[in-house]
């Protein structure tokens, strides 16, 4: 009979969260039994098992890749997370001066991220060298939901967050055009004059218009907007605008070069545009590992002085329930 690894026989709840962040962490069962050092049929079973005890699909099963059902997302997540601050007070146990370790999965907008959060997080890695990060950027909205991600950095209040929220940087979105598109095609003069105008649309949706939004809580106002492009990329976005194509709405962290330049002018500058500033999201119940606190400690530092806006003066208390 063969004889197996304790994680994969066992029935402990820590050596549950062990053997399947080893399954969520490779591409196939193949691959995650060469890991654990048994048989693919060793593991399928004890996979099986656990699917029994937490009464939960954890992975698709027929795939020839290793595919996590919604539930195996989550329980790897909360896995990962879990088996990270075990790891975390063992080295502070063994050496508290210790530098910080394991792992730090960054997520952010693709724009921000190359821009700003790539710089400041190898700042981080540099200072902690025992520490190893991850950057991932997307074109997408966040979809909080997912815990793929240590800390967020997003842009705007996200929606159904159960994540924990400390304010980076304020930020407003503010509609803007070229010197050449206002000349040959007027300045709007009332927010409803945008919908005559060609706008260029931020896509982050499968909507071919945008709704553009102004004012501020107690008297909000938008309009519905199209024009001739749109894209998910707001460097594309931008570029357009520089060229004289039409008006965007873009955050003023992107703009604000281009703004003191010159090189575009904001529209109806009288106009109130609701905020969206720029947030850390990260797990919002138990322990805070100290290499997520201390990375948002650097964000707090180093991100409004590279945006060039004031410091925010968020306690880091602010959270969604």
């Amino acid at each position: 009979m063969e004889s197996l690894p304790r994680a994969v026989t066992s029935r402990s709840a820590m050596d549950d969260l062990w053997f399947f962040q080893v399954i969520a962490s490779n591409e196939t069962l193949t691959a995650a039994s060469r890991e654990l050092g048994c048989s693919l049929s060793a593991v399928s079973k004890r996979l099986s098992a656990l699917e029994r005890r937490l009464n939960a699909r954890l992975v698709q099963r027929g795939a020839r890749r290793l595919v996590l059902t919604s539930e195996g997302e989550r329980y790897a997540a909360r896995t990962q997370a879990i088996l990270g601050q075990v790891r975390e007070l063992e080295d502070s146990l063994s050496d508290p001066s210790a530098d910080l370790r394991g792992s730090l999965t960054v997520e952010a907008t693709l724009g921000l991220g190359r821009a700003h959060v790539a710089p400041l997080l190898g700042e981080f890695a540099t200072a902690h060298p025992q520490l190893r990060v991850q950057l991932q950027t997307s074109a997408l909205p966040l979809r909080p939901h997912r815990r793929t991600f240590d800390v967020a950095v997003h842009v705007g209040v996200p929606p159904d967050s159960s994540l924990r929220m400390r304010r980076l940087a304020a930020n407003h979105r503010v509609p803007c055009a070229a010197p050449s598109y206002l000349a040959a095609h007027g300045t709007p003069q009332e927010i409803d004059d945008l919908a005559e105008h060609n706008c260029i649309v931020l896509r982050e949706n499968e909507s071919d218009y945008a709704l553009w939004r102004f004012g501020d809580p107690t008297h909000p106002r938008q309009v519905r907007v199209h024009g001739s492009l749109a894209s998910n990329d707001g460097d594309v976005v931008t570029d357009w605008a520089l060229r004289g194509h039409g008006v965007i709405m873009r955050s003023q962290w992107h703009i604000r070069p281009h703004l003191e330049r010159g090189t575009l002018i904001r529209v109806l500058p009288d106009e109130p545009t609701p905020a969206a500033d720029i947030y850390a999201l990260y797990e919002g119940d138990g322990h805070l590992p100290l290499r997520v606190s201390h990375f948002i400690d650097h964000l707090v530092a180093g991100l409004p002085q590279r945006l060039g806006i004031p410091a925010t003066t968020d306690d880091g208390a602010a959270h969604r329930s």
